[in-house]
């Protein structure tokens, strides 16, 4: 494979944010929540709504269900968003995948000049009801073959992902709730947070219904209204604005590239593995950094077992060794050598973000803006958003070396 280094390695900078209370159900509709996220935002990185030239997202209503998904609602695009906020920028996009894919279209935009500060937000919902209620009375093509028995959708696949880790390395059933813990007791602290004064004890985590055997229903996180925002300009301009810039060093992303399944929609745990290792070694390669000099990583953990998968595709770890590395305290934000992977609390610890909680610790913390959590001489973060094979990850540098 051809190895080519990121052209725009620093030179694009996130120079503010704005996390909206991470709620249930929220008491506005998604669309004033995002209005509201962003205006703070960009008002945190020191401009004003007429600088603002690009708009990026990634309108996403991640439920298998039948709810209908609807614009101002259940997601927010780009194009509803500058018409209520009476912009009409020169770049905007509404990307599929996970957040890396926003995050790189963001960054090429500023870095080709298309726009000078880009506005990429997060939006997610819970709609009232069961989250994956479906109104279908029947299944046809390869789902009459799985459905009817109740394998459809993520919780499924990743259970079956996990028994697969869970046998080969004979890995004890309960491993998953010092993730848990771990990601809890974070998020506890954070005020924005639907977890937020509310620490996970390990007997409560045993003590939650199985949902798809052998995850649990705290496993997984928790559907909720919430909107993250951040402003990405060049690293020139961001020195001049209030707080200190991070920088977009590098990123990589796979969005399906690899096979399809072979049984919709199962993850076979080695295929999770090596569209990983695909990924993350892209990453190395363009940008010049081994996984060694990465002081702060932060793992996505909408399921638990993610969580394991990236501390061994990673390096930190050996295969079938996160569990005892975990238990070892190995990821204790509150011991100074520990790698902190769920300092930010994660999607387990604030809500089902999908990935913004990740990418917000590494701004927060490379920018000295995490106040009584900060952790000390970090110069490189990174943030790993989404099930290895169809996700990426996103490396953050404190300086534009």
């Amino acid at each position: 494979m051809t190895s080519h280094r990121f052209g725009a390695r620093n030179r694009v900078a996130i120079a503010g944010f704005a996390q909206s209370p991470i709620t249930r159900h929220a008491d506005t509709t998604l669309g004033v929540l995002t209005i509201q996220t962003i205006r703070d935002a960009v008002a945190d990185a020191g401009l004003t709504m007429d600088q603002v030239d690009g708009l990026v997202t990634a309108p996403l209503f991640p439920s298998v269900g039948s709810h209908a998904a609807t614009d101002g609602h259940s997601l927010v695009t780009t194009t509803w968003l500058a018409r209520r906020l009476g912009l009409d920028p020169r770049f905007a996009a509404d990307v599929q995948g996970q957040l890396p894919v926003s995050v790189a279209i963001a960054v090429n935009a500023v870095a080709s000049g298309a726009a000078d500060h880009v506005v990429l937000h997060r939006a997610l919902h819970n709609p009232r009801g069961q989250y994956h209620a479906s109104s279908s009375s029947q299944a046809g093509g390869m789902a009459q073959w799985s459905a009817p028995q109740g394998f459809f959708g993520p919780i499924a696949a990743i259970a079956m992902a996990y028994n697969e880790y869970a046998h080969r390395y004979g890995i004890e059933d309960g491993a998953l709730g010092d993730v848990v813990v771990e990601a809890r007791k974070n998020g506890s602290k954070l005020p924005w947070s639907y977890w937020y004064g509310q620490p996970l004890t390990r007997d409560e985590y045993l003590a939650a219904p199985v949902i798809n055997d052998p995850i649990r229903r705290l496993d997984c996180d928790l559907p909720v209204d919430g909107v993250t925002a951040f402003v990405f300009t060049s690293a020139e301009r961001a020195r001049d604005l209030p707080h200190r810039p991070v920088h977009v060093t590098g990123y990589s992303f796979l969005n399906g590239t690899l096979q399809p399944p072979r049984v919709p929609p199962h993850w076979p745990y080695d295929d999770i593995m090596d569209g990983g290792r695909q990924g993350i070694t892209t990453l190395w390669e363009g940008t010049g950094v081994g996984p060694a000099e990465i002081d702060l990583p932060q793992f996505y953990d909408g399921f638990a077992p993610i969580v394991f998968f990236w501390l061994e595709l990673l390096g930190i770890c050996g295969p079938g060794e996160a569990p005892a590395f975990v238990r070892g305290g190995g990821i204790d934000s509150d011991k100074p050598d520990a790698v902190a992977g769920l300092s930010g609390g994660g999607a387990l610890g604030n809500g089902r973000m999908h990935g913004t909680p990740q990418m917000l610790e590494c701004y927060l913390q490379l920018a000295g803006r995490a106040g009584a959590r900060q952790r000390e001489g970090l110069s490189l973060a990174l943030a790993c958003q989404g099930p290895p094979h169809v996700g990426g990850a996103v490396m953050y540098s404190a300086e534009a070396f």
